[in-house]
């Protein structure tokens, strides 16, 4: 399979007037409504039993029902146009084993619409804080010029958190960083406790709530489960909630912005777990006949894991180094010393504690595990030792070549 082209975008928070967000909202609830009609389609569908239609019979049948219904004409067309292009898109991806089945989309939770055709004339900036973009039916809408829009800008996606906030991505094909050309090689072990541990000892903590935020939150919460469901209050709390949570998630996606760059910036190569990250989150609770263990103690780790940002850092780090990043099998990382390469569940004597009891090496738990990753090796369940890499050989620094 052809490798895919990494797009990433670059986010805006917009600024919409009273009336142009009455326009934005009705063009996510139109988008929303067209892409959940394209699901129920596509929810019969059975290989060999039943057809489902593609992109062209679903625009043929959108052209009949704006001509009877006045309410979906009244939205932008190629907004709703777009909405089912993007869900062709992911039923291809779904079928190449790239991407999930596309779902419903839930108002509240998935509030956007797509926007392609943009030409340069659609973007403009204003003053040295504010630029406007153009959206179809609702005029310019400003955004805070934080930086410089990337040129060659063809598409934008304009989204709307729970917080209430609106925001404008451009999308746009990112230059990677280049490699320092020192050789250097990381190790990244990625924790709880400690966010990430790096082989050269250095530790990196993902930024969350404060205690104060957190005593809010938990109050705000107790607030909810007593608050009468479809009243004002209700939602009231429920938009705090959201403007607490948003705050988390807007300080981890910058802490991994800049961890990535930085790690980027400094090491040839990169080398981390290959973690089953949706695996390792699944919820404990288990069925009713087979009763899940330990259900809220798993719940809490779940929280620790997704908080830490495992999954966006080595994202970033794929997007930002590409072919730099390598990733080992995480058997007994923790468990071997990375002097000696004795294994055994008596070294790890704590959660930030490693003494190995063959040779005596005493070392923090995460920075130890975080050098047998660095080192390349990981020691399977037999014992013996398997490097990383294809062909169990130290991979080429730099980009790949032709052969």
């Amino acid at each position: 399979m052809a490798p895919t082209t990494v797009i990433v975008v670059s986010r805006y928070r917009l600024l919409p007037t009273a009336a142009q967000e009455t326009g934005l909202v009705e063009h996510c609830a139109l988008a929303r409504y067209v892409w959940n009609l394209a699901v129920e389609q596509h929810s019969h569908w059975q290989p060999g039993r039943a057809w489902a239609p593609n992109y062209i019979e679903q625009a043929r049948q959108l052209t009949e029902a704006r001509a009877e219904f006045y309410w979906l004409r009244a939205g932008s067309q190629t907004v709703q146009q777009q909405a089912l292009r993007d869900f062709a898109q992911a039923m291809r991806n779904f079928f190449g084993g790239t991407h999930r089945r596309p779902t419903w989309r839930k108002a509240g939770r998935h509030e956007g619409f797509r926007q392609v055709g943009v030409r340069p004339e659609h973007v403009r900036k204003l003053n040295r804080r504010t630029g406007r973009v153009w959206a179809p039916k609702v005029g310019w809408v400003q955004f805070r010029w934080t930086r410089a829009v990337a040129a060659g800008v063809k598409s934008y996606r304009v989204t709307r958190d729970r917080a209430g906030r609106w925001h404008v991505a451009f999308a746009v094909v990112p230059e990677p960083i280049a490699a320092p050309s020192t050789g250097e090689i990381v190790g990244v072990d990625r924790g709880v406790a400690v966010s990430a541990a790096l082989s050269t000892g250095e530790f990196l903590h993902c930024p969350g709530l404060s205690e104060r935020e957190q005593r809010r939150l938990r109050k705000l919460q107790r607030c909810l489960a007593r608050a009468r469901r479809g009243s004002n209050r209700r939602g009231r709390v429920k938009a705090a909630i959201a403007k607490l949570k948003a705050r988390a998630v807007d300080r981890r996606k910058d802490w991994v912005e800049k961890t990535s760059t930085d790690l980027a910036r400094r090491f040839d190569l990169i080398r981390v777990e290959d973690l089953n990250i949706r695996g390792m989150t699944g919820s404990a609770r288990g069925t009713v006949v087979r009763p899940g263990r330990n259900v809220r103690q798993k719940a809490g780790l779940n929280r620790g894991i997704l908080a830490a940002g495992w999954g966006r850092l080595v994202a970033r780090l794929e997007h930002k180094a590409p072919g730099r990043v390598e990733k080992i099998n995480p058997a007994f990382t923790s468990q071997t010393c990375s002097v000696c390469g004795h294994c055994a569940s008596e070294n790890r004597e704590s959660q930030a504690v490693f003494r190995c009891v063959a040779c005596g090496h005493q070392a923090n738990a995460d920075v130890n595990a975080a050098r047998n990753i660095a080192a390349g090796r990981a020691v399977t369940a037999r014992g013996g030792r398997a490097l990383a890499g294809p062909a169990n050989r130290e991979p080429q620094l730099g980009p790949p070549s032709a052969a």
